[in-house]
């Protein structure tokens, strides 16, 4: 199966940002622009290559990520003038003929991208889409009698929305040539639903943003201070005082950390959510939500997600202190 990026978009709303760089080449932090971290998700989960459909200052693109990047075959779709993400996509397919999976190139999340696949080629459909659940753009109030009870800041709704990665079938390119102008959203998606080729693919993830203005842009710098994206998921600098360390990580179902020890610190996991084990030397101890587990200096191991796993890490303060044994995937 073949990644495809929508790289295109003008960027109007970033203007004057986006009048000589591209909207996918802003940066979320340091050197880690949009597009970055994409193609982050992608090698994560074991794509070799990878196809950026551009446009508006497509060459801009090239320029950075040329034939090859960190790892992953890049490819080129060039939309000589924009008629919407559906012929983007149908220009991809027909470059590459092989199943693909689509990415609007704006959003950023935590996806687990091979549960995805796997569960699109279980589906026998010709297309899944990604949902998320919405977030209220609003505080809700909540009251009883007469009385306002209490508030909830923007909480997550009942409601699911399209998430922004799609898999797509070869099977549905004839379709795609049949509308061949339009967003994908509006033409070639009823027309699947309304066969019943249109599966999705639900998952909580701990987080999900389009990113469609300055605001939003700033929201996501904010999530990424201290934050590194891994092959398996991300890890979190929370605090660090003279006394403790607290870190978040999040491992995907599917994946583990690399096989490490601390020399010095002195660590306990603190199982936010999600179920797993840790591997250690000889043995292996499993652990689900609320499981609290120590692990001492010099203790070789491995923490391994057979769900989505949230973890809160307290130790003593020693930040670098990490000797990997073994990697199980290639470390940007």
């Amino acid at each position: 199966m073949i990644g495809m990026i929508l790289c295109g978009g003008y960027g109007k709303r970033f203007y004057p940002l986006t009048q000589k760089v591209p909207k996918l080449l802003l940066e979320i932090k340091d050197d880690y622009t949009i597009l970055d971290r994409q193609l982050f998700a992608y090698k994560s989960a074991g794509f070799e290559k990878v196809v950026l459909l551009t446009g508006h200052l497509g060459k801009r693109i090239e320029a950075r990520y040329k034939s090859r990047y960190r790892g992953l075959d890049i490819e080129y779709a060039v939309e000589k003038e924009p008629l919407g993400t559906l012929n983007a996509i149908r220009l991809g397919m027909e470059k590459v003929k092989d199943d693909v999976v689509v990415s609007n190139g704006d959003v950023i999340t935590d996806i687990n991208l091979k549960c995805m696949v796997q569960e699109f080629e279980l589906s026998g459909c010709q297309a899944s889409m990604f949902v998320v659940r919405m977030r209220s753009p609003y505080g809700i109030v909540v009251f009883g009698k007469r009385r306002i009870e209490s508030f909830k800041e923007k909480p997550l709704l009942e409601h699911y929305i399209n998430g922004g990665f799609y898999c797509l079938s070869r099977k549905v390119l004839p379709l795609l040539q049949k509308f061949k102008i339009g967003n994908i959203e509006k033409t070639a998606f009823p027309r699947l639903a309304e066969m019943k080729e249109l599966a999705y693919y639900k998952e909580d993830v701990p987080f999900w943003a389009s990113i469609d203005s300055m605001k939003d842009l700033e929201s996501v710098r904010k999530k990424y201070e201290n934050r590194t994206d891994k092959p398996w998921g991300y890890e979190k600098l929370l605090s660090l005082t003279k006394e403790s360390m607290e870190k978040e990580l999040y491992i995907m179902a599917g994946y583990k950390t690399s096989f490490h020890y601390h020399k010095q610190r002195d660590e306990t996991l603190n199982i936010t959510s999600g179920a797993g084990y840790v591997e250690f030397e000889g043995r292996r101890e499993k652990f689900k939500k609320g499981s609290a587990i120590p692990i001492k200096p010099s203790t070789p191991h491995t923490i391994v997600a057979t769900e989505n796993t949230l973890i809160r890490e307290v130790s003593t303060p020693h930040p670098e202190d990490v000797v990997r044994i073994k990697d199980f995937y290639e470390v940007r």
